[in-house]
């Protein structure tokens, strides 16, 4: 009787486990869907090996143009955890949730910060028959890495919720990265710091560096608004060329979700460097310089520095 006690017992206890090669039981993953590659190595750094993670939108993909597919679909009716950016980013989500009828909890890793405005002479010149992508919400937050740290402690609470038994797991590797990230920020400033002010200027495609302009002084200009579905006039072009030759502004950047051709053409027609490719909305693939966050952020300092410093204007 004692042994046959036992037996259910463990039989019970495998309802909230899977056997693994080896016949040793181990906790089962939380699956969690992240709605882009960002926002995925996010809840990887904090979930650790207790999370199983689906990324919608995949290293240098779009998610201001994203068309969700039937795995996407599928991923999400799995999900017991979605984690989205918010401030309008991903507009296709409510039609996949819609789509999906998952009954995942959905959490807003923007929750608690104060979005900046978008550039509304940029957001309003959409195509033709479109409003503007992100409605006045600039929802590129996390190229602030003070802002960084409040998304990953709204993915430890939201994780910390869908799997309690993961609490105490959850918060170390929070704190473990939050301490990562506030080095990171000591680097970026300090990279900042060693670019002379009057060069702290430069181009990029779309409006995706907002917040780390307010955070970190430097200033960029962008043809498109904060939206890649925008098209830019010919007559935003003309004037930022304008203003790069008379400004002397060093570098215009490329990036990793936008076709260079207009980058390009401010250049040629400026006589402003191309700088490096920046990663702007989305990571590299793990074998890029931009596989995570942390590596995303130090990449796109360094080659900023490098262009901003190199030379006269």
């Amino acid at each position: 009787m004692p042994t046959r006690r036992v037996l259910l017992a463990g039989l019970a206890s495998g309802f909230a486990a899977v056997a693994t090669p080896f016949g040793v039981f181990a906790q089962e993953k939380l699956p969690v869907v992240a709605s882009f590659s960002i926002l995925g190595d996010f809840v990887r750094q904090v979930g650790g090996d207790r999370v199983s993670v689906t990324t919608l939108v995949g290293p240098d993909g779009d998610a201001h143009v994203y068309s969700p597919t039937p795995a996407d679909a599928k991923a999400m009716a799995a999900a017991r955890l979605v984690v989205v950016n918010g401030l309008h980013f991903e507009g296709w989500l409510p039609r996949l949730v819609k789509s999906s009828g998952t009954t995942a909890t959905m959490a807003a890793a923007t929750k608690g910060i104060t979005p900046l405005e978008a550039d509304d002479d940029h957001d309003d010149k959409g195509k033709a028959g479109h409003a503007p992508a992100h409605g006045h919400d600039d929802p590129h937050a996390w190229q602030s890495i003070a802002n960084a740290k409040v998304y990953v402690a709204n993915i430890r609470d939201a994780l910390s919720a869908a799997d309690p038994a993961g609490k105490a797991s959850y918060e170390a590797n929070a704190a473990t990265y939050l301490a990562a990230l506030e080095t990171l920020e000591g680097e970026v400033k300090a990279a900042i710091a060693r670019i002379p002010a009057e060069r702290r200027k430069a181009i990029t495609t779309h409006d995706a560096f907002g917040y780390f302009v307010q955070a970190y002084g430097i200033e960029f200009i962008a043809p498109q608004g904060v939206s890649t579905e925008a098209e830019a006039s010919a007559r935003d072009v003309a004037r930022i060329i304008r203003q790069v030759k008379a400004q002397k502004i060093p570098a215009v950047f490329l990036e990793n979700v936008t076709n260079p051709r207009l980058v390009e053409q401010i250049a040629r027609e400026s006589g402003a460097k191309v700088g490096g490719r920046l990663y702007s909305d989305a990571l590299s693939d793990s074998k890029g310089p931009a596989g995570t966050y942390i590596g995303m952020m130090k990449h796109n300092i360094s080659e900023i520095e490098k262009a901003l410093t190199a030379g006269p204007a």
